[in-house]
């Protein structure tokens, strides 16, 4: 089999022409006959003056290069798209089908036999492993790890659940301008991804969990010797891949997947997660189905006890004895036969691990959790048909069978504008709904559903309302938040037709999102609702607002999904 720089030669109608040029064009580069003729690794850099998770890439990368030179390796770095999640407009998520496209290809058109993906902030995760998946050549994660977190005031602070925590008492009129401005630069003082179980160390788990990162390696922090060594080792497990002929197809399974959401249900996850993984098992040819997502959390119980919706920090998590500790005590609940990045099954690596220490004030028992059910559940309902998501082990549990008043929000601005008005007529017993934030919105479905309370109830001290949107929130967020509602507003799903004074229903344990209106009421707004006006798009913009699927689909483009490559149906609008 063809391997090295032989590997895809560019075409000019003569082969031995092809390899002959190629090899003088790498000549150049400095390297000898002896070095080319290695199994070639490409490491995957996406690094960017835009990313501050990624600042410790070059440092990291060079340990990368040091394993796959000693395993017997030629490592070849090379730039992707880098999407630094706060840094992106109109939202990270629109570019991260991109990114993976731009992975993917690059993987399959340079000739590398093996390839190290190196990303961790959000959207980066999945892209890569989206690309990886799709273009089938051997390949291992390295994540970015995250941050340390910071002193102040007797306090430990770690982005950004704890940026969100003060923003709120800002907001409420508990903190001043002078402390906002302090706590502003405490939050986020090292390299890496957020401090918290956000969207970032939650997809850094899931990779462990599907066996495309080496054991032991997603909670390590950014800037710890440990993280070097887990590149170091990273670059030396490419080559083996390369030799094993072990390519994604063969690790990110159906019971890959379903290990996954039982990881995501078990430490709190982000609701990104869902998302992201159904995207990469879009990929792979397998279908993530919301009602056995229900299954499965009503038998995964929460066991991590890390902000947003516990107490701790990942950098205790991997003191605590990191992801391979909530695997053990998943044991039970795991496909124990699947592969992973090293070549051994789940179970033989959990079998090599036994006895290894677990501090439980972090990772519970199995059978003494710190809630019996899973992080995440999906609603299903006459305004949610296709499904919304609640993280319900963030939430307020006061607040999950109940019915309310809708307060509508059309759009981004109209919520921008309105909430801090006085005059609102909202009180905290009402259900903020807000419009159009969605995939095929102009705003891309940002990290929006996280909607502030409004300014003259939070300053009366309410902490959290019923909020449900089309749109994202962080996974460092917390609250009682219903999101991805699909179909969207922006495509004439039942959420663009609701209007203040609505009520709706919210019923958590019947896994119910209703809207209390006739089948007459609803068929009469259908008929004169007018979709929102689009901008005129080109490039990008216009391939993914043409292409682009719903969230329970994850996100992606209709023309990815699959393992041939053949496109998916455009679903209906």
């Amino acid at each position: 089999m063809e391997h090295g720089l032989s590997r895809g030669l560019t075409n000019y109608g003569d082969r031995d022409f092809a390899l002959y040029l190629r090899r003088s064009f790498a000549r150049s580069m400095g390297y000898s006959t002896a070095s080319l003729a290695k199994p070639i690794v490409g490491i995957a850099d996406s690094g960017s003056g835009f990313n501050n998770c990624h600042r410790h890439f070059p440092e990291l990368i060079e340990a990368v290069k040091r394993g796959v030179l000693a395993a017997g390796g030629l490592p070849m770095v090379f730039p992707t798209i880098s999407l630094g999640e706060v840094f992106l407009s109109p939202t990270s998520l629109m570019f991260r089908n991109l990114m993976a496209m731009d992975t993917e290809e690059m993987i399959r058109a340079q000739p590398m036999d093996a390839v190290v993906l190196v990303g961790g902030c959000d959207k980066t995760v999945p892209a890569q492993l989206m690309g990886a998946v799709s273009a089938n050549v051997p390949a291992i994660q390295l994540v970015a790890g995250p941050m340390m977190t910071g002193p102040w005031r007797g306090e430990r602070l770690g982005a950004c659940t704890d940026c969100r925590r003060y923003w709120a008492k800002y907001r409420a009129g508990e903190v001043s301008d002078d402390d906002i401005e302090e706590i502003e630069g405490r939050l986020a003082t090292t390299a890496g991804t957020c401090a918290v179980m956000g969207t970032a160390s939650t997809m850094a788990s899931l990779a462990e969990a599907l066996g495309m990162i080496l054991p032991g390696t997603a909670a390590i922090p950014a800037v710890h010797a440990d993280r070097l060594r887990a590149g170091e080792a990273s670059g030396a497990a490419a080559v083996a891949l390369f030799r094993m002929k072990l390519t994604p197809d063969r690790i990110v399974t159906a019971n890959a997947v379903e290990n996954a959401l039982r990881v995501l249900l078990a430490i709190g996850g982000s609701t990104n997660a869902i998302i992201h993984l159904t995207a990469i098992a879009g990929r792979a040819g397998v279908d993530i189905d919301l009602n056995r997502l229900n299954v499965l959390s009503d038998t995964t119980p929460v066991i991590v006890d890390l902000k947003p919706t516990g107490q701790f920090y990942m950098e205790d998590l991997c003191a605590a004895g990191g992801i391979g500790a909530v695997l053990r005590e998943l044991k039970p609940l795991l496909h124990l036969d699947c592969l992973t990045v090293t070549g051994e099954t789940l179970g033989e690596r959990l079998a090599g691990d036994d006895g290894a220490f677990i501090d439980r004030a972090v990772v519970r028992r199995h059978d003494e959790p710190i809630e019996p059910v899973g992080g995440l559940v999906a609603l299903f309902g006459s305004l949610a048909p296709r499904g919304a998501i609640l993280k319900r082990s963030a939430a307020d549990k006061r607040l999950f069978e109940r019915e309310g008043r809708a307060v509508v929000f059309t759009s981004l601005e109209d919520l921008a504008a309105r909430i801090d008005d006085p005059a609102l007529d909202v009180t905290p017993d009402d259900f903020m709904v807000l419009q159009n934030a969605g995939p095929n919105s102009p705003s891309g479905m940002p990290e929006a559903g996280y909607l502030p309370i409004p300014g003259k109830l939070a300053r009366a001290g309410v902490k959290d309302m019923v909020r449900i949107s089309d749109a994202r929130m962080s996974g460092t967020a917390y609250g009682t938040v219903v999101l991805h509602t699909a179909p969207e507003a922006a495509l004439g799903g039942p959420l663009a037709l609701v209007q203040d004074g609505d009520m709706v229903e919210l019923d958590v344990a019947g896994r119910r999102l209703h809207l209390e209106l006739s089948d007459a009421e609803l068929a009469k707004r259908r008929a004169a609702w007018t979709p929102p006006k689009l901008p005129q798009e080109r490039g990008y913009a216009k391939l993914y607002v043409e292409h682009v699927l719903q969230a329970d689909r994850g996100v992606d483009f209709d023309f990815l999904v699959g393992h041939s490559g053949h496109a998916v149906p455009r679903e209906s609008h």
